[in-house]
Order: C-alpha cells, then sequence, then structure tokens
C-alpha cells in the first residue's frame, strides 16, 4: 500500500527557506567549492546508507546531478551559474540543519523539501545540463558508428557548440522567467536567489 501526502509552504515558510538559502551562500563563499562537493557527497552516503523513506531518497539523490553539473569538466558551467549551483549544494553541506538528520524516519525530511525548492529554482541548469549529457551520449554513439576518422569535426567542437547552444538556452529561460515575474498584476514565484 503507498499514501500521498502533499502539503503547501505558506509565504512564511518560504522565507525560511530563502533565510536558510542566504546563509548557505555564506557558508559557500567561505568554505569553498571542493568543501561543499565533499559535503554534499558525504550527505549523499549517509542518506544512501540509512533507512529512509523512499520519497526522501529519491529527491536526494537529485544532489548527485547538482555535483555532477559542477564536475563534469566538458560541461564548463559559467561562473554566474556555477555560483547559483554551489550556493544551493551549501545547503545539503551544514551538519546542522532544520531536523537533525539522525532522527529516524524524518531525518532527511527539510533536506528532500529543499532539493524540491531547488529543483524548482535550478530548473533551467538542470535541463540544459540533463541534454548536454544525452547528447554527448548519442554523439558519441553516432561516431563509433561511422568511424572517428571519418568526421571532420572534432569531439570538442561538436561538444563546444552543443554547449554554447545550451549556456544560451538556459540564459534565455531564467531571464523570462524574471520578466514574468516583473509583469504588472503577475504573481511572483518562489525564488531562493
Amino acid at each position: 500500500m503507498t499514501l500521498k501526502v502533499t502539503f503547501e509552504l505558506a509565504e512564511a515558510d518560504l522565507d525560511h527557506f530563502r533565510t536558510i538559502m542566504r546563509e548557505a551562500r555564506e557558508l559557500a563563499r567561505e568554505r569553498g567549492k571542493d568543501a561543499v562537493l565533499g559535503a554534499a557527497d558525504g550527505l549523499l552516503s549517509r542518506v544512501r546508507s540509512a533507512e529512509v523513506p523512499d520519497f526522501v531518497r529519491e529527491r536526494l539523490e537529485r544532489i548527485q546531478t547538482l555535483i555532477d553539473m559542477l564536475r563534469d569538466a566538458e560541461w564548463q558551467l559559467p561562473e554566474e551559474e556555477t555560483n547559483r549551483v554551489l550556493n544551493a549544494l551549501a545547503y545539503f553541506s551544514e551538519p546542522e540543519d532544520l531536523i537533525p538528520d539522525h532522527v529516524p524516519g524524518l531525518g532527511f525530511l527539510d533536506d528532500a523539501i529543499m532539493v524540491e525548492l531547488v529543483v524548482l529554482e535550478l530548473r533551467h541548469e538542470i535541463d540544459a545540463y540533463q541534454d548536454f549529457c544525452a547528447f554527448r551520449a548519442s554523439e558519441e554513439a553516432r561516431r563509433q558508428r561511422i568511424g572517428k576518422q571519418d568526421d571532420p569535426v572534432t569531439r570538442e567542437q561538436w561538444l563546444a557548440s552543443r554547449r554554447k547552444a545550451l549556456h544560451s538556452r538556459m540564459r534565455s529561460r531564467r531571464r523570462a522567467d524574471r520578466e514574468r515575474r516583473h509583469r504588472p498584476g503577475s504573481r511572483s514565484p518562489f525564488s531562493l536567489f
């Protein structure tokens, strides 16, 4: 048997998460990229070895995509977007969060909520990265089929071309979201950053 539970976060609740994210940005600046990534890896290790509800585990596994975005040398995420992802990961590197992780069944619930908010906020970056990974895999398969020597375009050239297009799309979509938020009469959606 499964049970679906939904809940709404009021503006005051969202303000709480925004405050936490501001603090996480400071933490990211203090600790640096490698420390934040290492701590996020540590959180994932704890989640993978603990008994946590599936809905929590599924959400927290999304952190891996954020980590991969920053470690993937071929993706070459621009500095502005790197900082956005790093700021998001900083929350998950803080050992003392809203609900202590050692609380059975609920310890990672606040992390799962934050993942949902972060994924919503970084959806354009995540979509672009996933498209890049899919393109890279399909292009490598194509090149193996036709033979690399028969392809006049180098691997770096086709990766650079696709990367540039996806980075541009990512920024364009984020800009469109900002413009929609600032239209008269429009309701401002949630934003962590």
